[in-house]
């Protein structure tokens, strides 16, 4: 599991999509189910760039799972709440199974990367 790119780098870049997706939201003043791609879309681009491939897939699922169920007018008291279940017991489940020994301490291991980024340039 090698990141892409910085944590710092991630974290910028889904802040900075999740602020213009709160401008196109917030334009077309279709705050739900807008709202969850929103959030959601930002959210899996930065699971995307850290290496985290099955949480990406699971937060796409949910959050484009939600807005579709709002969107398309399914009925949702049976599939909604099995979209964020499943959501939360992944997280809980990744939490307690994956391997906490990391070679590095984060921080050393995203100064590592940045280092790496700026010489590429």
């Amino acid at each position: 599991m090698h990141p892409i790119v910085s944590r710092k780098r991630a974290k910028t870049l889904s802040v900075a999509l999740f602020l213009i997706g709160l401008a196109i939201v917030s334009y077309l003043d279709a705050w739900w189910p807008g709202i969850m791609l929103a959030v959601g879309i930002p959210l899996a681009i930065r699971q995307y760039l850290l290496d985290r491939h099955w949480d990406m897939c699971i937060s796409l699922f949910v959050f484009i799972g939600v807005f579709i169920t709002v969107q398309f007018n399914i009925s949702w008291e049976i599939l909604l709440p099995v979209l964020f279940g499943l959501g939360g017991i992944y997280i809980l489940c990744r939490e307690f199974i994956e391997n906490k020994e990391e070679p590095l301490d984060e921080e050393e291991e995203d100064i590592n990367h940045e280092i790496e980024e700026d010489q590429h340039k």
